[in-house]
């Protein structure tokens, strides 16, 4: 049974987290997969990249990435281990030398097919958990989450740019403001005081000669 929001709120602070019950909310999800799926089915991020590849064909890893929300280096060993599976193929892109495509064999189409009727069985296990009238409507912000997730990357880059690009504006205004400063005027150098005369020194009196004893 779901509890209702004045329920939920009873249980204290994590009852407003938005992060913490996201967590729930996907350990949920993850265990009603894996309960339709089986032990020997696919798991929920090997089914996302066989159906991002099924839609088209040909797709790099940064393809990848962007269709499925996956990071960069999980991608690139999970597509390494399906491909040793023998679910992907691997081939140079027809768009970039640089990189790699990748296509579904005939085992991962096979396992595709066999895996997407679980896939709507557990969806609908988990639709079944809130009320009719608000299915359409947690639809909608998931959407909303997850075109906020796919932006981020682009945003961040944008806001690092504005960001550099104001610290260099604000380097330049102080630049400018310190030369339009009037210089301080140099104080005038005091006289030099005067050096006082050596005093000459005294010549000592001539000793008179002593007379010869005659």
């Amino acid at each position: 049974m779901v509890k209702s929001g004045k329920q939920a709120r009873r249980a204290g602070a994590l009852a407003d987290s938005p992060s913490h019950l996201m967590h729930r909310a996907l350990q949920l999800a993850l265990d009603i997969y894996a309960e339709e799926m089986g032990p020997s089915g696919l798991t929920q991020r090997q089914f996302a990249v066989l159906e991002a590849v099924s839609a088209k064909s040909g797709l790099t890893q940064t393809d990848l990435v962007r269709a499925t929300g996956i990071d960069r280096s999980t991608l690139a060993d999970l597509v390494s281990r399906m491909t040793t599976k023998g679910l992907l193929e691997r081939e140079r892109s027809t768009l970039d030398a640089r990189a790699k495509a990748v296509r579904l064999s005939p085992s991962g189409t096979e396992a595709l097919e066999t895996a997407r009727p679980r896939v709507v069985a557990a969806d609908k296990r988990i639709m079944a958990l809130l009320p009719k009238n608000k299915r359409d409507g947690f639809l909608e912000l998931l959407g909303e989450l997850g075109a906020a997730a796919d932006a981020a990357p682009e945003q961040a880059k944008t806001e690092a740019k504005a960001l550099k690009k104001a610290q260099k504006e604000a380097r330049k205004a102080e630049k400018a403001a310190r030369k339009a400063e009037p210089k301080p005027e140099k104080a005038p150098k005091p006289p030099k005081a005067e050096k006082a005369p050596k005093p000459k020194k005294a010549k000592p009196a001539p000793v008179p000669e002593a007379e010869p004893v005659g």
